[in-house]
C-alpha cells in the first residue's frame, strides 16, 4: 500500500490563512486567461503561415517557440518566487506578457514572431507564480479547495484555448486574437496587485543555490517524483488523445467541420469539475482514493474510445457519443491527479516552493510534448485504435507508478497521509 506523507509547513511559511477570500476567482481566472496564450497558437499556425510568407512546417516552429520559453521560465523565474515579493514578481511579469502580445500583434517578420513567441512562453510562467502564491498563503484547512478552485480556471483555459482562438481568428484575423488577449492581461495587470497580498519569503538561499536544488529534490523527494510521473504520463495520454481526436473526427465515418470539432472540444470542458472535486477530497485526507479514482476514469475513458473504434455495427452518433464521454472521463481523470498531485507538492519544502513547482509542472508539460509528439506517429501507423492503445498505456503506466511500493516518507512533525 503507498504512503505518501506530505511535510508541514515550516517556519518560513505564514502560519495563518492569509489569502482574501475574494482572491481565488481572480486567480482562476487569471491562469485560466493566461494558459489560453500557450495553446491558442496551435490552430492559428496555418493563417499566420500565410501572412508572413511561411511554410506552414516552419510557422510551426512558433508552437515550439512557445512551449520552449514556457519550459524555460519554469526553470529560470520560479525560483524567483522564494527569493523576491511575489506580488512585485508577478505583476511585472504580467506587464512582460502584454508586451510579448503587443509584439506579436503588430509583428510582420517572421523572425520578430519567433522572438515574441518565445517571450510569451517566457512570461506566461506567471500561471505556477500565481498557484505557488495561492498554495503558500491559503491556511491548511483549505488550501486543497482553493488550489482545486485555481485548476477549474487553469484547465478551462486550456481545454477552451483552440475553439476560442479559432472563433477570434475566424471572425477577424489571428492578429485580433492577440490584441485581445493583450488587452485581457492589461486588465489582469491593473486588477491582481490591488488583491494579492505581500508576501517576501525569507532568503535562506542565494539565486544559483536555488538553481542547483532541483537535482536535490528530485533525490530527497520521493512525493515530488512520484506525482510529477504520474502526471507526466497523464499528460502524455491526454495530450495523445486531444491531438490525434481532431484526425479522426475530420475523418470518415464523422466528417465534421472545424466548427464541429470546436464543439466537441467545448463538451470536453466539462471535465475541469474534477479539480475542486479533488481538492477537497484532498483536504479531508483521501488523497489516495482520489487519484485511484482519476487513474480509474481516464482508462475507463480510453477503453471507451477504443470500442468506438473495434465494436462492430455501431452508428455514427453513438459513436460520437462514446468519444464525447471518453473524452470526459480523461479529462477528468488528468484534471483530477494533476490536483491531487498539486495540493501535495504544495506540502514540500516551504522554503523552496518555487522550485518545487517548478519541477513538478515542467514534468506534465514533458509528458504533454511526448504525447503531442507522438500522435501523429500513432495515427499514421495504426489510425484510432493505435492512439487508444497506446494513450491507456500512459495511464496503465501512471496507475503502476502510483500502486508501486516505496518507503514511507518522512514528514516533519506531521502524521502521514494516505494517498
Amino acid at each position: 500500500m503507498t504512503t505518501e506523507a506530505p511535510a508541514v509547513a515550516m517556519s518560513s511559511a505564514p502560519p495563518v490563512d492569509r489569502l482574501p477570500r475574494g482572491a481565488t476567482p481572480l486567480f482562476a481566472a487569471a491562469v485560466g486567461l493566461i494558459v489560453v496564450n500557450l495553446f491558442g497558437i496551435q490552430p492559428l499556425v496555418a493563417e499566420i503561415a500565410i501572412s508572413i510568407g511561411w511554410t506552414t512546417a516552419a510557422a510551426g516552429l512558433l508552437v515550439t517557440a512557445t512551449l520552449i520559453g514556457y519550459g524555460i521560465g519554469l526553470l529560470l523565474l520560479m525560483p524567483l518566487t522564494d527569493l523576491q515579493d511575489n506580488r512585485t514578481l508577478a505583476s511585472r511579469t504580467l506587464w512582460g506578457a502584454v508586451a510579448s502580445l503587443v509584439l506579436t500583434t503588430v509583428a510582420h517578420s517572421g523572425q520578430v514572431l519567433m522572438l515574441a513567441a518565445f517571450a510569451i512562453g517566457l512570461t506566461s510562467t506567471v500561471i505556477q507564480m500565481l498557484i505557488a502564491l495561492a498554495g503558500r498563503l491559503a491556511g491548511d484547512h483549505r488550501r486543497g479547495r482553493v488550489l482545486g478552485d485555481i485548476m477549474i480556471g487553469l484547465n478551462l483555459g486550456i481545454l477552451l484555448s483552440r475553439p476560442a482562438a479559432s472563433l477570434i481568428a475566424a471572425q477577424w484575423s489571428w492578429r485580433a486574437f492577440y490584441g485581445a488577449s493583450a488587452l485581457a492581461i492589461a486588465a489582469l495587470a491593473i486588477m491582481l496587485p490591488r488583491v494579492m497580498p505581500t508576501f517576501v519569503p525569507p532568503r535562506t538561499h542565494a539565486y544559483g543555490a536555488l538553481l542547483g536544488s532541483y537535482g536535490r529534490l528530485l533525490r530527497s523527494e520521493p512525493l515530488l517524483r512520484r506525482r510529477a510521473a504520474t502526471q507526466a504520463l497523464l499528460m502524455a495520454a491526454f495530450t495523445l488523445f486531444w491531438t490525434a481526436v481532431a484526425l479522426r473526427l475530420a475523418a470518415a465515418p464523422f466528417h465534421l467541420s472545424q466548427n464541429g470539432i470546436g464543439i466537441f472540444a467545448l463538451c470536453g470542458a466539462a471535465g475541469v469539475v474534477a479539480a475542486p472535486v479533488a481538492g477537497r477530497l484532498a483536504d479531508r485526507g483521501l488523497v489516495r482514493l482520489g487519484t485511484l479514482l482519476a487513474h480509474g476514469s481516464a482508462a475507463t475513458g480510453l477503453l471507451l474510445a477504443l470500442a468506438s473504434a473495434v465494436v462492430p455495427g455501431l452508428s455514427v452518433p453513438v459513436m460520437l457519443m462514446m468519444l464525447v464521454i471518453a473524452a470526459l472521463l480523461l479529462d477528468f481523470g488528468a484534471v483530477g491527479d494533476q490536483a491531487l498531485g498539486r495540493y501535495l507538492v504544495n506540502t514540500l519544502a516551504p522554503e523552496v516552493r518555487g522550485c518545487v513547482n517548478g519541477l513538478y509542472t515542467g514534468a506534465f508539460f514533458f509528458g504533454a510534448a511526448i504525447g503531442g509528439g507522438l500522435a501523429g506517429l500513432a495515427w499514421a501507423r495504426a489510425g484510432w485504435v493505435g492512439v487508444s492503445v497506446l494513450a491507456l498505456g500512459f495511464v496503465v503506466a501512471a496507475a503502476l507508478v502510483f500502486l508501486w511500493p516505496n518507503p514511507a516518507t518522512r514528514a516533519i512533525g506531521a502524521t502521514p497521509r494516505r494517498c
